[in-house]
């Protein structure tokens, strides 16, 4: 089985070289199961066009999958995300004076954040959130909170959450917190 997709790196660990996306599992449409991945490739992409969402509608962010060169290796399908290991940082733009500490589980709060996204011109931006609710205690579908886009320029390309924005990091008080939420749109 072959399987392509287009999905948002979550985090990328310079140390180790280890990457994650996504921020769910690629399921089968059929049975509800995770598939099994014994390997793949890491490639780039480019977004062309977003389907805005509607009531009733989620939307997308469509893109091209750049096959010339893969960039890593995907090595583990989880319910919490896609893993890999990245193998050219550079085509990445991946600036390690840009790194931020990672949050503890006790630090997030509600309140104001950002997510960073590369929507149509592939340059990353940060884009304001409000995170209205923290499941703590959550372990089962790693839902670890509730946010609300709340940035309007976000808000006029997308509709709000759209299909293709799970793995967006998000950044709370200059720190990386868990990427997979529970979503609503404004």
């Amino acid at each position: 089985m072959v399987l392509a997709g287009i999905g948002t790196a979550t985090y990328y660990e310079p140390a180790s070289g280890k990457i994650a996306t996504l921020g769910h599992g690629i399921v089968d449409r059929d049975t509800d199961k995770l598939i099994t991945i014994e390997s793949g490739e890491l490639t780039t992409s480019t977004i062309t066009k977003i389907k805005k969402g509607e009531k009733g509608n989620p939307g997308e962010i469509r893109g091209v999958i750049n096959e010339e060169k893969a960039i890593g290796m995907i090595y583990q399908n989880t319910k919490f995300g896609i893993y890999g290991k990245l193998q050219e940082i550079n085509t990445l733009g991946i600036n390690e004076e840009n790194s931020l500490e990672v949050a503890l589980k006790e630090e997030i709060e509600t309140g104001k954040a950002s997510i960073l996204l590369s929507l149509e011109d592939g340059i990353r931006r940060e884009y304001e959130i409000e995170i209205k609710k923290i499941y703590r205690n959550n372990t089962e579908d790693n839902k670890s909170m509730l946010i609300e886009i709340t940035d309007e320029e976000l808000i006029e390309k997308t509709g709000g959450i759209v299909q293709g924005m799970s793995g967006a990091p998000i950044i709370q008080n200059g720190k990386f917190i868990r990427s997979n939420n529970t979503c609503i749109s404004k």
